[in-house]
């Protein structure tokens, strides 16, 4: 039981970096947006969320890109279905649709 305390622990935390950067993302510059969803990318990564690792890493990438807010802002909007997959093939699924919805 106490790996699915720390799972949710995760979870909770991660959904509180979410929440900063949804709040602040118009006000951050690119290098803090990719820093922030690195972090997010390292914590997911440690902890087996396949789909929200490459959703974070995806958006700490085009952070630095031009149209990087509009990026970002999809990335976010997907963010929630991601934290709460914890099946690999989820990633593939989600950034498809992230793709789509970019392009």
């Amino acid at each position: 039981m106490a790996s699915l305390d720390s799972l949710n622990l995760v979870r909770t935390r991660i959904g509180e970096r979410i929440a900063e950067i949804e709040q602040r993302v118009s006000r951050l510059k690119p290098v803090d947006i990719a820093a922030r969803m690195e972090a997010i990318r390292v914590l997911a990564a440690d902890h087996g969320f396949a789909a929200l690792e490459g959703l974070a890493d995806y958006g700490a990438h085009h952070a630095m890109m031009p149209g990087h807010r509009a990026a970002t802002r999809a990335c976010l909007d997907y963010m929630g279905e991601a934290l709460g997959s914890q099946a690999a093939h989820d990633r593939e699924s989600i950034l498809a649709a992230l793709a789509v919805r970019l392009h």
